[in-house]
């Protein structure tokens, strides 16, 4: 099959949950046009699953901010196995993962990526660890808080914000129920600034961004809502992720009707 046929099977594949056979094909993202993932200028081998034991591994972060929040629970995994792990990432989340004991280095392109005896994608730990089902969602430090935390929308760059993030009307309303977790409002200028915010609430409501990804790292509760259209593959077609099997998904009923899934967030936090 071509290119793009293997990376359509792919998302098909993750969408239904037949990961063993979904990664090998999920390969094709690296070429295909207007790819986010972009290999690193080293001149040292790529890790396609050695032995690692007492060697170090530069992982590449790729894709968006929640994309590589999710992988990132491969990285315990990857260090079990013996490896030193730096990152290559971008430095507005690396004081996040440095947090977590990996050394970030930050990612700029065409430029000599740090010394390390292996490079890998960080998309492509599941398969060059040989995990395909996805592993414990929560990789930090779990704490309880208070009040509400919400976020309208996501990247105005990503291919499909028109369809996940809220129009002005649903993002008002929104508004209304929780603190807005935009960094505009928060003053947060990190990540790791806005790990901080969340660790104090209780509950996140939050459209398809990165973070519910950070939420579902923390263990923290959180309700995903999810429109139609433009969906992507990790949220699958059910009321739970394998992602994250704690998170609440509630999913748009007819394409661009957020008012019934307001009603419903509206209606739950009241009772809760």
């Amino acid at each position: 099959m071509d290119l793009e046929e293997q990376h359509r099977r792919a998302v098909h594949l993750l969408c239904e949950g037949r990961f063993q056979e979904a990664w090998p094909l999920y390969e094709a993202r690296r070429q295909m046009p207007g790819t986010t993932t972009l290999e690193p200028v080293a001149d040292y081998p790529e890790w396609l699953g050695e032995d690692v034991s007492g060697r170090t591994v530069m992982v590449v972060a790729e894709q968006g901010f929640g994309d590589q929040l999710m992988f990132a629970r491969y990285l315990p995994k990857l260090a079990a196995r013996g490896a030193t792990i730096k990152l290559l990432c971008h430095p507005s989340i690396w004081l996040l993962f440095g947090s977590l004991g990996y050394a970030g280095h930050p990612y700029f392109v065409n430029a000599p990526a740090p010394p390390a005896d292996y490079w890998v994608l960080m998309g492509s730990l599941p398969l060059r660890l040989g995990i395909p089902e996805p592993p414990e969602a929560v990789y930090m430090s779990r704490t309880t808080g208070q009040g509400v935390g919400v976020k309208t929308s996501g990247s105005p760059t990503h291919l499909n914000d028109a369809f996940r993030s809220l129009p002005p009307s649903a993002a008002s309303r929104l508004l209304s129920m929780g603190r807005d977790l935009d960094p505009s409002a928060t003053g947060a200028r990190s990540f790791q600034q806005t790990a901080e915010i969340v660790a104090k609430l209780g509950l996140v409501v939050s459209v398809d961004t990165s973070v519910v990804h950070l939420a579902g790292a923390m263990g923290k509760p959180c309700w995903v809502l999810l429109s139609r259209q433009g969906l992507d593959w990790r949220w699958g077609d059910g009321v739970r992720s394998p992602w994250y099997p704690e998170m609440r998904l509630i999913r748009q009923q007819r394409d661009g009707d957020w008012d019934a899934v307001l009603d419903v967030v509206s209606r739950d936090l009241e009772r809760a």
